[in-house]
């Protein structure tokens, strides 16, 4: 027996509309990409082609060794890492004893010396004085020699006569032979004189004592046993913050052993690694734009190109590429590009040297060089912290001079 027959449902009929209407949205959809694609095209066409940007870019500063220029032991530390410091400060001390008997020893060699120099002027005058009394013994000599002469002549005249005996007549030669000889030791002590005025004004004639040979070389030892003292203590050459000290009390340190760092933060740039391709149109004096990671976005920093690296990373790596080989395969170099920070920006916001940096270049103007054509007419960097040492020790010297001296001595001659 046959089951009864089940209804059939009637099909749903398709709907046009519907289908329609996702098309249009597929359509819209690509469409709006598309135009989104040609929009972001033209803008980067129109304005990224006015700029050249690079986030391989960091921080640079001048990172100032702190080194001892003689060796001595650490007796004190006074700074820290993290720790501000003055220009002049006391960082490191050293154990100054043996430089202060080394300086001691050198001032007493530099009195000694004034005061044999005084000795030399003042023999000047001995020794003319000398000479002159020399030639009174000569003109005395030379008096009693003609008087000696005369009395032989006259009794030569009476010999005749028998008026003179033989005797008479041979002493009277003999007194002239005395007197001969009287006079030639008058005049070799004359010579003798002389000789010793002459060689002790070579010692003296051309300078004064405070300038003699003898005191500058003696002077020559205090002002360096002046400096090895002074520089047992480690002064800051310029402002800035302590890094890196690895420096320890009671350590014994040779000279030029890094003890510390001090990095000025005011004086800061950014080194920003170009590649190749992208130097074509960067240019000295051009705007830059600068991000850094540890403020975000939300701050920019205004920058100029200060100027181009004379070569590529690759060029100064200590272990430089070997490109002549043969499985040599390219790869686009970098070029750094220093950029100059506005001073005042980072006072504000202060950086860190190794932040990293996002820098956007400006290429519109092309009127700057890719290379500086003049050197800077001034040092970049420098400090006056160790000047005071050299005038320190220049008047040590004149203090010891002067109260050694005495009264002026000039010489006669």
């Amino acid at each position: 027996m046959n089951a009864p027959a089940t209804p059939m449902t009637p099909a749903t009929p398709p709907n046009p509309a519907g289908a329609n209407n996702k098309r249009a949205k597929a359509l819209k959809g690509v469409a709006l990409v598309v135009l989104l694609g040609l929009a972001y095209g033209g803008y980067e066409w129109y304005l990224g082609r006015h700029e050249e940007a690079t986030d391989n870019a960091y921080v640079q500063g001048n990172v100032v060794q702190i080194t001892p220029q003689v060796g001595g032991t650490v007796t004190a530390i006074y700074a820290d890492d993290t720790d501000f410091v003055k220009a002049g400060q006391p960082l490191v001390q050293l154990d100054p004893a043996d430089a202060q008997v080394a300086l001691d020893q050198a001032e007493a060699n530099l009195a000694q010396a004034v005061r044999q120099v005084r000795t030399l002027y003042a023999n000047n005058s001995t020794l003319d004085a000398q000479v002159a009394l020399r030639e009174t013994d000569v003109t005395r000599a030379r008096t009693e020699l003609a008087r000696a002469t005369d009395d032989l002549a006259r009794r030569q005249s009476l010999v005749g006569n028998g008026a003179v005996s033989k005797e008479e007549l041979g002493h009277a030669q003999s007194q002239v032979a005395a007197a001969q000889n009287a006079l030639a030791a008058a005049q070799a002590g004359v010579n003798a004189a002389r000789e010793q005025l002459s060689s002790n004004q070579t010692l003296t004639e051309g300078t004064r004592a405070d300038s003699h040979p003898s005191v500058m070389v003696a002077a020559a030892k205090v002002r360096e046993a002046y400096l090895a003292l002074h520089r047992a203590a480690l002064p800051a050459p310029v402002d800035g913050y302590v890094a890196k000290r690895t420096v320890q009390l009671g350590q014994r340190v040779p000279a030029g052993s890094p003890l510390m760092s001090i990095i000025p933060l005011n004086q800061l740039w950014v080194d920003a690694n170009f590649k190749e391709v992208q130097l074509r149109t960067i240019r000295i004096g051009q705007p830059v734009l600068l991000t850094a990671d540890v403020y975000g976005k939300k701050l920019e920093y205004k920058g100029t190109v200060a100027g181009m690296g004379a070569g590529t990373g690759a060029a100064f790596a200590l272990l430089p590429a070997q490109n002549a080989t043969g499985n040599w395969i390219k790869v686009v170099q970098r070029v750094p590009v220093r950029i100059a920070l506005d001073p005042q920006q980072v006072l504000q916001n202060p950086l860190r040297v190794g932040l990293s940096m996002e820098a956007t270049v400006d290429v519109t103007d092309q009127s700057g060089k890719t290379l500086s054509e003049a050197a800077h007419p001034t040092s970049a960097v420098q400090t006056q912290v160790y000047a005071a040492m050299d005038k320190g020790a220049s008047d040590e010297v004149s203090r010891i001079i002067a109260s050694n001296l005495g009264k002026p001595v000039k010489s006669t001659h």
